[in-house]
């Protein structure tokens, strides 16, 4: 039996993936956003992806986390954008467009906006239009992802604030935006493919780090990201799940509980 395998599709994912079936890879793997992917994993129709921390946390009695893996900045992420006109500390009140792509960031921005500045009164919601037309516009919004980094290069806002770099501003830590999450169930019948994707993981994680020029030649987002803006953004990038990145996960989570954004604080449990 083989693993269904989630993919994010953005470009933050390239080196977990771009070399996967060169390292062994073969089972079928399933593309979408985030918010896509958190919910084909709490369904049981993937079994494991890079997914949201916050859905980690959301259903964690559901899932183990594959170790040493994560998709986390420390500092700068340069693909999680708040867009705005007004400074930060000036959005009490304000409305801020979202995508509705992402349940980390969503939170994340929560957290800052509370924990760190004391705004109480904003809220959030997904426009019937565009989030880029929001932008245009002048207003208040969040994007990821690739369109984030699409967003700001052509942004006309007078602030952009980058999420992961406030994050580090007020904490001093990592800030994990996504895990490897592995449903218990497929970890129970799967466990030596799972051991075995592991090994695939690493092996394209280390081969795309050998050289990241040559992966970003054989990029198709190069065409509008361009290959030393590719390498730039892999290299502000962190894959690791180190102790400082459980100590700022763990805050994280420890901040939506206090803000009401979870229920509980979850356990980290690891696939052995």
């Amino acid at each position: 039996m083989t693993l269904t395998l989630g993919h994010i599709a953005y470009i933050n994912c390239a080196p977990f993936f771009h070399y996967l079936p060169r390292c062994g890879f073969v089972g079928p793997v399933v593309c979408g956003v985030p918010s896509q992917l958190n919910r084909l994993l709490a369904e049981g129709d993937i079994d494991v992806s890079p997914s949201s921390s916050f859905e980690y946390a959301r259903n964690w009695r559901d899932y183990l986390l594959l170790p040493e893996l994560s998709i986390s900045s420390c500092g700068e992420v340069k693909s999680v954008l708040l867009f705005s006109n007004q400074p930060i500390e000036d959005l009490d009140g304000a409305e801020v467009a979202l995508t509705g792509d992402s349940a980390t960031s969503i939170n994340l921005l929560q957290v800052i906006f509370r924990e760190f500045y004391d705004l109480r009164h904003f809220s959030c919601r997904v426009p019937d239009c565009p989030v880029e037309e929001v932008i245009a516009a002048g207003g208040t919004a969040l994007l990821i992802g690739d369109r984030a980094l699409k967003a700001a290069q052509k942004n006309n806002s007078k602030f952009v604030y980058d999420l992961g770099d406030l994050w580090l501003q007020h904490t001093g830590l990592p800030f994990v935006f996504a895990l490897w999450i592995l449903r218990r169930q497929a970890a129970a019948d799967n466990s030596p493919q799972v051991r075995e994707l592991q090994r695939q993981l690493h092996c394209s994680r280390e081969m795309a780090f050998a050289s990241l020029a040559k992966m970003a030649a054989e990029t198709p987002e190069r065409q509008w990201m361009g290959e030393e803006g590719l390498v730039d953004y892999w290299n502000s990038m962190s894959y690791d799940l180190g102790n400082a990145h459980l100590e700022g996960l763990s805050l994280y989570f420890h901040l939506c509980v206090r803000h009401g954004l979870l229920d509980e604080m979850p356990e980290l449990a690891f696939f052995a």
